[in-house]
């Protein structure tokens, strides 16, 4: 599953880094692909989306849902 999740507390690179290791904690196989710009995080996953919510936030990231 492909989830696209608006990150508005994310910054920088190392935001980005506490992000996608959080996902990877909870999905090794994961993908996580950041845009400190737009501040989007796009994650191709196994898990379920409230998973990777749990996971994100965390690690201190709360994410809402970005629509396309």
């Amino acid at each position: 599953m492909t989830l696209q999740l608006k990150v508005p507390k994310m910054a920088c690179s190392a935001c980005a880094n506490t992000i996608a290791k959080a996902v990877r904690d909870i999905d090794s196989a994961s993908t996580v692909e950041a845009d400190i710009k737009t501040k989007l995080v796009t994650i191709q996953t196994a898990k379920s989306e409230s998973e990777v919510r749990k996971a994100i936030a965390s690690a201190g990231y709360p994410a809402s849902q970005f629509e396309i």
